[in-house]
């Protein structure tokens, strides 16, 4: 679901994983219709750095590392 959002709406993904400012920058990124493709790009690479990071934490708290 949050890929589909970075894809359409690249500066609600950083709010949903928590970067408001992020959010904000790359909002102002995508108003212009240049910035919509790397604020796009952003967001989707946001968004795969947040799901790793994520996965490491839960290894962590296991135990694994």
């Amino acid at each position: 679901m949050r890929l589909l959002i970075a894809l359409i709406f690249p500066w609600l993904t950083f709010f949903t994983i928590g970067r408001p400012i992020a959010g904000v920058i790359c909002l102002i990124l995508q108003i212009t219709l240049v910035g919509w493709l790397p604020a796009t790009i952003w967001a989707v690479y946001a968004l795969s750095q947040y799901k790793t990071d994520k996965k490491i934490a839960e290894a962590s708290q296991r135990g694994q590392f």
